[in-house]
């Protein structure tokens, strides 16, 4: 795709996999950046995915901690119902979805209206309760004893024993509203406001059969889209396989 994306002329032989330096240029994206603005594209698509992060790591350990450490009567059932709705494909939910944000609460071109169907987010709320249930309740009972409330133990206590679930649902989370591509396409009509997916996928329909190499415009734009995905996952990668649960107990 790198390759593909500075290339002057196509090549689609299995040679074109590989660079040639009398055939690499730079022209493409900015053939692609003239058609689209990448920069703008890039700054929706994190307002949009930044948001449905912020919102889904605040009600996943939240809800993550009251399904693992607090007990109360029908947590099984919200948590069978929790595993339910994780089988619902969301497309079955568009048309009501789409019905209720942009005729009802008139939110279509806004970045509330992109983010609130993904608020919260069914898997991280089983990673985090996951992560929670492997904590030592030995150190919960410590801290009740003392008086602490819940949320005070879930923040100095809890939070900073699951760094690990943290990372996971954050890039978990993150690959969904960033390469998301039909809700945004649905809400929003203003150019301004469409991610970087959409932006690409109407210059695939619109635009690239009037520049002078489709091909190549088309792959720079998916480097762009797809960079910041591989940045995050190459500098968290040791957090997927390192836990500090078992530090904080001792003997």
């Amino acid at each position: 795709m790198v390759v593909g994306s500075l290339q002057r002329d196509p090549d689609t032989s299995v040679g074109g996999a590989f660079p040639d330096p009398s055939n690499l240029t730079g022209e493409n994206y900015g053939a692609i950046n003239g058609s689209i603005d990448l920069l703008h594209g890039v700054v929706n698509s994190g307002i949009f995915t930044g948001g449905v992060i912020l919102c889904t790591v605040i009600f996943g350990v939240l809800a993550g901690y009251a399904l693992a450490l607090i007990r109360f009567r029908g947590r099984g059932f919200v948590f069978g119902m929790m595993l339910f709705v994780q089988m619902i494909p969301f497309q079955l939910l568009l048309i009501p979805l789409y019905v209720m944000i942009v005729r009802d609460y008139r939110l279509g071109d806004t970045y509330v209206g992109m983010i609130a169907p993904f608020a919260i987010n069914s898997t991280a709320v089983f990673i985090f309760r996951q992560y929670f249930l492997q904590l030592p309740s030995s150190l919960f009972e410590a801290a009740r004893m003392d008086g602490a409330g819940e949320l005070r133990i879930l923040w100095t206590i809890a939070l900073p024993m699951v760094r690990p679930a943290l990372v996971t649902a954050i890039l978990v989370t993150f690959i969904g509203p960033w390469n998301e591509f039909l809700w945004p396409f649905l809400v929003t009509k203003d150019a301004s406001m469409q991610p970087l997916a959409v932006s690409l996928a109407n210059y695939i329909s619109n635009i690239s059969s009037a520049t002078a190499n489709p091909f190549g415009a088309i792959l720079a734009g998916a480097c762009v889209l797809a960079a910041p995905a591989i940045a995050l996952f190459v500098v968290f990668q040791r957090y997927f396989v390192s836990t500090d649960i078992g530090s904080s107990v001792k003997g």
